[in-house]
């Protein structure tokens, strides 16, 4: 009989990159009996041999916290499986709860959470400290009864107990996103592309600036896909009907693969934040995979990847002209360009790819079930 694994956010959109198209799929792969518990209006399905159990989504932030969590957790209860693997801090009660139950409990840590509070924009600027700190207190003290963590870079690893912890960083499959049609890289439009969250610290701003510089000098455009955060939503729109940007909206992820496949620059100049500053922005290795140069924000982290990749070139990302700077080197340079992306692709190929990090997730699994 299989072992019954359990995915529970209250957060996430159900077919997130990182919780079902890479660790729901590979435990599936791997013979686990996967669920994934996750707000979904569309009701429960299973897709790619994982089960999706719909709760009803929320309206607002304080049902979400509220009743959204209570059946996520009462649908966990019912599921009666041997491992619980949840997403969100919010969830951290509940896995206590599990583990309460004798269940084996995995806590996914995808971000240095206490440095997200400064870019909540619901939250008073002089509350963003304490929070930092309440944050990571009751982080701290509910993952103790935690059997393992999950980190997703090595910063957030280092916040917790090496001896549970492990590594699982968020490197794309490596061949999801490259495209079998794609246009050859030196026939293919001036567009730049950017995929992600779309935020105040997204810096589409200056990117639309960097742009119109670039536009002045010759036929360029921003195109972008993503889901643009409620509280950065008026002015996203202030900006984002514009002659050289356009907002392609939420983007599938063969949709995304399409767009890779014809842009010729991935832009990574997000803005820099408590969170960002020491991230791995997924969307980075994404465009290397792709085989696209990349021009990214010059702080320590992504300058390590890019220059010891060979994948691109840094920028501030407060600077439109340092930007606009680069964009045009790379459209001006399409050979040096594309042996940029050649050499991203190689890094994924050799370091950077999904296929190595699910090994590290299955084989967590396999220990706690061998336990």
């Amino acid at each position: 009989m299989k072992a019954r694994a359990v995915h529970l956010t209250s957060v996430h959109y159900p077919f997130d990159t990182r919780i079902f198209h890479r660790e729901c799929k590979s435990l599936a792969l791997a013979g686990y009996d996967v669920t994934l518990i996750a707000p979904h209006a569309d009701g429960d399905m299973e897709m790619n041999g994982v089960k999706l159990r719909a709760v009803s989504p929320p309206k607002n932030r304080r049902e979400r916290m509220t009743r959204t969590i209570w059946s996520v957790y009462r649908a966990a209860v019912q599921e009666d499986a041997d491992i619980y693997h949840f997403h969100d801090p919010e969830l951290l009660p509940v896995g206590v709860l599990l583990k309460a139950h004798g269940k084996k409990v995995i806590y996914d840590v995808h971000e240095d959470y206490k440095g997200t509070m400064d870019g909540k924009q619901w939250l008073p600027t002089a509350l963003h400290k304490p929070a930092a700190v309440g944050v990571s207190a009751s982080e701290n003290i509910l993952s103790c009864v935690c059997d393992r963590i999950i980190a997703a870079t090595p910063t957030i690893a280092a916040n917790f107990p090496a001896r549970r912890t492990r590594l699982v960083q968020n490197f794309p499959w490596l061949h999801e996103l490259v495209s079998p049609d794609a246009t050859p890289y030196e026939e293919r439009e001036a567009i730049g592309a950017y995929v992600g969250w779309l935020g105040d610290h997204s810096g589409i701003d200056s990117m639309r600036r960097a742009f119109e510089i670039v536009a002045e000098k010759m036929p360029a455009k921003l195109l972008i896909g993503g889901k643009v955060q409620p509280g950065a939503l008026a002015n996203f729109q202030k900006s984002g009907h514009h002659h050289v940007m356009e907002y392609l909206g939420f983007l599938s992820r063969p949709q995304v693969a399409a767009l890779i496949a014809s842009a010729r620059i991935g832009l990574v100049t997000v803005l820099p934040s408590g969170n960002s500053i020491n991230a791995q922005p997924t969307k980075l290795f994404e465009y290397m995979s792709g085989g696209l140069p990349v021009i990214a924000s010059d702080f320590p982290v992504y300058r390590k990847f890019v220059e010891d990749a060979q994948c691109g070139l840094l920028a501030d990302p407060h600077d439109p002209s340092a930007i606009a700077e680069a964009v045009l080197w790379l459209l001006r340079h399409p050979s040096e360009a594309a042996e940029m992306g050649r050499n991203g692709r190689k890094a994924v190929v050799e370091r950077f790819n999904w296929e190595l990090e699910a090994k590290t997730l299955v084989s967590t699994y396999d220990e706690l079930m061998a336990t």
